[in-house]
């Protein structure tokens, strides 16, 4: 039995062509709406269709500009809640501010925490979302938070490519923070570990220190869950084959945020391909070959179908 008469997506302007993917794969169509931008920088939205009683998703990256698409986000669960709706699902592919989730000095504020609280208060019922900079972040909330993991498209992704390769092929973590994430990965690829030990010396910037475990000969996959600038990212992969002694490097990651010159910077590291879920949309204007993107929509899809029919969805996590 469904929560609601009927579903309905609506979406965002953050990524409205993973939205339409997702509604390609459900088989329905998207929710006409209007999400548009005063003069003075105030958000309107209009719903063009009834959502009384109806199981309602709202599709929203909160990726920059991160402000203007968390208040869109906002205004449209609250559109949504004054017209009616049965339940909010909020689906958020790529959670903004997840990396403000604990005071690391005097004073400082734990934004996520202040976001699952804006969220709430909205009106949303429950969220969707996919690989959390922080797990913990699913207990901001106070209402379900499905936290999907994109790990099941890179395993089939390089489970393929490697297919004749398989026994040189080693799992890096690029930090000691994703080190669980990491371990997880290569679990699942049945393939060792080894662990980049750095210091970081200022926000955005950080200095190689060691190589945990041998990766002499390997062909590398860094697993991590973003790249914003790219810059620990690239000084891993130059790490590995300087001091390491690594074959080749390959890397994935579920976001691709790739602020400031994080795509010039891949383009001259010794990466020689860098694959993305397509949570985030891809802005810049610089091509790069050597970055790829997966989608992840048929997995939101196949989420989205089980909530609301009420069905368990903790196979799509394995």
């Amino acid at each position: 039995m469904a929560h609601g008469k009927e579903i309905k997506i609506i979406a965002g302007n953050s990524n409205a062509r993973f939205a339409e993917k997702i509604c390609r794969n459900l088989g329905i169509r998207l929710t006409m709406t209007d999400v548009n931008t005063f003069a003075d920088g105030e958000i309107s939205v209009s719903l063009y269709e009834t959502v009384r009683g109806a199981d309602v998703f709202i599709i929203q990256s909160t990726c920059a500009p991160i402000n203007d698409h968390l208040m869109e986000m906002l205004i449209m669960v609250d559109a949504c809640k004054r017209a009616s709706a049965s339940r909010i699902t909020t689906v958020i592919p790529y959670f903004g501010y997840a990396r403000q989730d604990r005071k690391s000095k005097s004073r400082d504020p734990i934004t996520a925490k202040l976001v699952a609280n804006l969220i709430t208060s909205a009106g949303s019922d429950r969220v969707l979302t996919m690989d959390l900079h922080a797990g913990q972040i699913q207990g901001f909330f106070d209402i379900p938070v499905d936290n999907l993991s994109a790990a099941p498209l890179f395993v089939d992704y390089y489970s393929r490519k490697f297919l004749t390769k398989a026994d040189d092929v080693m799992v890096v973590s690029p930090d000691i923070g994703s080190v669980a994430r990491a371990r997880a990965f290569a679990m699942r690829m049945d393939k060792g570990l080894a662990i980049i030990d750095k210091r970081r010396e200022k926000a955005n910037q950080s200095e190689v220190m060691n190589i945990i475990g041998s990766v002499e000969g390997k062909r590398i996959i860094l697993f991590d869950d973003m790249v914003d600038t790219g810059g620990s990212l690239c000084s891993a992969a130059k790490a590995l084959i300087e001091i390491g002694g690594a074959k080749e490097v390959y890397a994935c990651a579920t976001h691709g945020v790739l602020a400031k010159q994080a795509v010039e910077l891949v383009a001259e590291s010794p990466i020689k391909e860098l694959v993305f879920t397509d949570t985030i949309p891809s802005h810049s204007d610089v091509e790069c070959e050597k970055i790829k993107y997966l989608t992840a929509a048929p997995l939101f899809a196949e989420a989205i179908e089980r909530i609301f029919q009420e069905m368990s969805i903790s196979s799509l996590f394995r």
